[in-house]
């Protein structure tokens, strides 16, 4: 499982680096994966308007789908606090059904006190952290993480 989820993991780190970089904001990717490995939609930052979260683009797509079996693999820490929109992406997700969630870095306090993955492993949800993907996910939001040279 673990070659899988680092698979799809990195599939979804690739994908975030087409969102457009903000200073307000983070640059993921996800991407809503079937219990039979097939893909069912994937999401990123900024993807249909300048507010817009990865995961909720990707669940967007999927409206009166059953994902009670599905997995989603987000580059970042679902958000559990959110300016821009009434729903954080760990409600979306609770909501959606959802229960796995693999992702690589925790959300880090420069924009928001994040408790995603509490949040989800308290609600039931098993959730994987692949930090062996972080710096990739640190690099593509280097306009926010990295050291200004």
């Amino acid at each position: 499982m673990i070659e899988v989820d680092r698979h799809w993991l990195q599939t979804a780190v690739k994908l975030s680096e087409q969102s457009p970089p903000v200073t307000s904001a983070y640059a993921v990717g996800a991407i809503v994966v079937d219990h039979d490995g097939s893909q069912l939609a994937t999401g990123y930052s900024r993807e249909t308007d300048g507010r817009v979260h990865a995961e909720e683009t990707a669940l967007a797509k999927l409206a009166d789908v059953d994902l009670s079996r599905a997995t989603i693999y987000t580059s970042m820490e679902p958000c559990s606090t959110r300016r821009s929109r009434p729903r954080t992406c760990t409600q979306l997700i609770l909501a959606a059904g959802i229960r796995r969630v693999v992702f690589a870095l925790r959300e880090p306090p420069l924009l928001a006190d994040c408790h995603g993955v509490e949040l989800l492993r308290e609600a039931g949800v098993e959730v994987v952290e692949l930090p062996e993907l972080a710096d990739a996910v640190r690099e593509v939001n280097g306009h926010l993480l990295l050291p200004h040279r």
